[in-house]
């Protein structure tokens, strides 16, 4: 049994792929409270937009190191949160500064329906994605041979 750099790759993808799952329920969580008006819709987007690049850029690097291990069905696995990603991004709101969520649309039902719709998928994505990088890593743990 070796430590190869795949079995770096997928320890790597658990540990931020468990980042991403806490983003993720603190997303849900905002998007809980301005449903219920427990806080005001500028101080959860000033809380919630920061935290927007880090998701994308944590979820970008896990793809890069599967890019460089070879681990070609994980990367096809992620690409199209990717590609969403990539694609939520440009077209968000135009806003003076970065992020995606605006203060005057995000109370709007339909916004705030779409943001927990995808909040919750992101998270079930995130968390099938901890058991596949956990199995993948046992898996070229065990298999990888010793020189």
């Amino acid at each position: 049994m070796a430590f190869t750099f795949a079995a770096f790759c997928f320890l790597v993808a658990m540990i931020v792929t468990a980042i991403l799952i806490f983003f993720a329920i603190f997303h849900m969580i905002a998007f809980d409270e301005l449903k219920t008006d427990y806080k005001n819709p500028i101080d959860q987007c000033n809380t919630l937009n920061p935290l927007v690049l880090p998701e994308y850029f944590l979820h970008l690097f896990i793809n890069i190191l599967f890019l460089l291990s070879g681990s070609w069905w994980t990367l096809l696995y992620n690409v199209p949160l990717l590609a969403y990603h990539v694609r939520r991004y440009k077209n968000r709101p135009i806003m003076s500064h970065y992020g995606l969520y605006d203060p005057t649309s995000i109370m709007n039902a339909d916004e705030l329906s779409h943001c927990m719709r995808e909040g919750w998928i992101k998270l079930a994505f995130y968390l099938i994605s901890f058991f596949v990088y956990l199995y993948m890593m046992i898996y070229e743990l065990v298999t990888s041979t010793s020189n």
